[in-house]
């Protein structure tokens, strides 16, 4: 394919499991992503969905770990999964710290030097990577749904309420939903976008849905048992953010259920059921 290095595709509940690899020029050098193609994609355009994964992961994370394949290859969904971050930027102090920098990203496009430079995951996310998909994948642009889990739970709300329209459905597990006021978000969002904390609203899902809803019912779960609940996650500032502001939300509390993929698993279906029915495949 033109402009795409194809890494391996493996054959999948009677689809194709792709790892690809290109050049990003939004984040200035090489990007990976999974992309999954139902067996319906052999002969038509099928809907997209895309999964943003979390702190420390890669574009394997989720196409390995969350069984997502076997259900979007019955409902004919497209799956895309970006890895969270550009790799081997030789930035110093981008490396060595779990909660930063490469495999780090947050979904924002940096602003600070020299994170600039190379750490534009908003941008890659929502305009680049959908266009080059459609360029070399049999997808229908026009249906499009974006979830993801923790810090990708909080790059799919936040790009989805940034770009009106462009999203017909939206989802989360365990999603960061209030950076500006959780440690992680507190640690990164200085570092990416500078001090002033007004610069932070644009990538703080409760501060956008108060300004602007999503045309459709935001779904998220959240395990009760999850360590980062009480600290960096605080569901219910969303639940109170999306009241304020008039947005449809499913929000679903699990009992005795983590933050790890064991969870995703567990309710990965019906986030593509979810996404399905919005995307016209159910």
């Amino acid at each position: 394919m033109a402009g795409i290095e194809t890494i391996s595709e493996q054959r999948c509940h009677d689809g194709v499991q792709g790892f690809y690899r290109h050049h990003s020029e939004s984040c200035g050098g090489p990007m990976r992503f999974a992309l999954f193609q139902p067996p319906q994609a052999a002969h038509e355009e099928c809907p997209v969905l895309y999964f943003l994964a979390g702190l420390t992961c890669t574009e394997e994370t989720a196409t390995i770990k969350a069984g997502a394949q076997r259900l979007a290859a019955e409902l004919g969904l497209i799956l895309v999964m970006p890895d969270t971050s550009p790799r081997d930027t030789a930035i110093e102090g981008a490396r060595g710290d779990w909660e930063f920098g490469e495999g780090a990203g947050f979904y924002v496009d940096a602003t600070q030097a020299p994170w600039s430079s190379r750490f534009r995951m908003h941008s890659y996310v929502a305009s680049e990577l959908p266009a080059l998909i459609a360029r070399e994948f049999p997808v229908d642009g026009e249906r499009s749904g974006i979830t993801g889990h923790s810090m990708g739970g909080h790059g799919a709300l936040t790009i989805a309420l940034r770009h009106p329209g462009k999203y017909r459905s939206v989802s989360a597990f365990a999603p960061i939903v209030a950076p500006s006021q959780v440690p992680w978000g507190q640690k990164a969002l200085p570092r990416y976008l500078g001090e002033e904390a007004s610069a932070w609203a644009g990538y703080d899902a409760c501060e956008l849905v108060r300004r602007r809803t999503f045309d459709g019912t935001i779904l998220i779960d959240q395990g009760e048992a999850d360590g980062f609940l009480a600290t960096q996650l605080k569901p219910e500032l969303f639940d109170q953010a999306c009241a304020e502001g008039g947005q449809s939300l499913l929000l679903r509390r699990h009992p005795g259920y983590d933050h790890s993929y064991y969870f995703i698993a567990s309710f990965i279906d019906d986030h593509l059921r979810h996404h399905a029915r919005a995307l016209g495949r159910l």
